[in-house]
């Protein structure tokens, strides 16, 4: 064992034992998070929400990097609400089935996943661990994932796509300056992305007090993430690299509407998925507009205190698009019963944000490819366990939802 990973192992273990308080409602598994510290090894964890604490401890000196992938809105209780969701949902178990051989795999987009989980996009990794985006690739590669990279990713998309040895999604950031908006979407598309994720669910302005408190908890001046020690992507992140961005002043353009979206469509040329859509009337108007692929998403309870589910506006949305395009959702999915709730209420595939990067943080590559083995292990299970040995028999009928007093 090499002295700096016994060094690091101790720093988990410490800090592990003295989480601070962030104002998070959720449990943070931390008795079972600091054996597999100790272990040294990411195989040792027994489910991906113990890798939560062993991603804050790994962050305990950058408490603001914590607090940024953990902030939800306000009170943080759609984040919760997002996970808290699928105990809502009981699965139907059937008997007397063949499950000798559970075929986790779907067909997207012409592709060939393993198992229907794949990355979402989340940005700033080298925030969590200075392989950043690249170890998460690797993983996505000896797992064959499928990734989506953010558009504020901290690590070039070229070497993001090196490193995965296959083709990326896009996730896209529409600015104010259409000029800008273009370059992306033709810089994604020469690189061989094969499909671009707008996101529309990231408005300007949004009250992340978790974020907050962390921040006032960390008194580092940071330069390798941030400009002028505020958090600006336009100046850091690689994908604006070599762009004019003077006449950028939003992400997410607040005059948005139906008409940029065919604006856009005319734009890309490859698969167009719009990623934030929560109910049926805009999935079905999506597909009125041209999009090939729908993602169910409220990021993560990031931006909005909705205090509505993912996998609650799942249904409508499968119902609305009636089959003209598949649906993907993300969102608190942590077990493998969350994933096959989504596919037995229409799902195609089931993204992972926030795991991923506790896995990162805490192990880099290792824990990453360790988060998608416990999704893969306790999909397999539960497909035997309800008598669904492959994807297809998946459906509506494997699920009911609670009855309340």
């Amino acid at each position: 064992m090499s002295q700096s990973w016994s060094a690091s192992r101790r720093a988990l273990l410490g800090g592990i034992a003295a989480l601070p308080a962030l104002g998070l409602s959720r449990p943070l598994f931390g008795a079972a998070a600091a054996e597999v510290a100790a272990s040294a090894d990411a195989k040792a964890a027994l489910n991906v929400m113990e890798f939560e604490a062993l991603a804050r401890a790994a962050l305990a000196d950058k408490p603001a990097h914590f607090g940024y992938i953990a902030t939800g809105a306000d009170d943080d209780r759609t984040v919760a609400i997002n996970h808290d969701a699928f105990a809502h949902y009981e699965i139907r178990s059937r008997r007397f089935v063949d499950v000798s051989h559970v075929d986790m795999s779907v067909q997207v987009f012409g592709t060939r996943w393993p198992t229907p989980v794949y990355l979402s996009a989340v940005s700033s990794q080298r925030a969590f661990h200075p392989e950043g985006e690249a170890a998460t690739a690797r993983a996505a590669a000896s797992r064959s994932a499928q990734l989506m990279l953010s558009n504020v990713a901290s690590t070039a998309q070229a070497d993001v796509i090196k490193a995965r040895g296959a083709p990326i999604w896009q996730q896209l950031y529409a600015t104010n300056d259409w000029k800008v908006t273009e370059a992306l979407v033709k810089r994604a598309e020469q690189l061989g992305c094969p499909a671009i994720a707008l996101t529309v669910d990231n408005m300007p302005g949004r009250n992340n007090e978790t974020l907050l408190r962390a921040m006032k908890a960390d008194t580092r001046v940071c330069t390798t993430c941030h400009a002028n020690n505020s958090h600006d992507p336009l100046h850091k992140a690689p994908a604006y690299a070599g762009l004019d961005v003077s006449r950028v002043t939003e992400l997410s353009p607040t005059d948005m509407s139906w008409a940029f979206l065919d604006k856009l469509r005319r734009l890309v040329k490859v698969k167009l998925i719009v990623k934030g859509i929560v109910t049926g009337e805009d999935a079905a108007l999506a597909c009125e507009h041209g999009v090939d692929g729908i993602v169910v998403s409220n990021h993560g309870g990031r931006d909005e205190e909705t205090l509505r589910a993912t996998i609650d506006c799942l249904p409508e949305v499968v119902a609305a698009v009636k089959g003209r395009v598949p649906v993907f959702i993300d969102g608190g999915v942590r077990r493998g019963t969350d994933v096959f709730k989504a596919l037995a209420l229409g799902a195609t595939g089931v993204g992972i944000g926030r795991p991923q990067v506790w896995g990162l943080a805490a192990f880099g590559q290792a824990g990453v490819e360790s988060v998608l083995d416990i999704y893969a292990r306790e999909l397999k299970q539960i497909m035997r366990q309800a008598g669904t040995p492959d994807i297809r028999a998946i459906d509506a009928s494997r699920v009911v939802r609670k009855a309340y007093a």
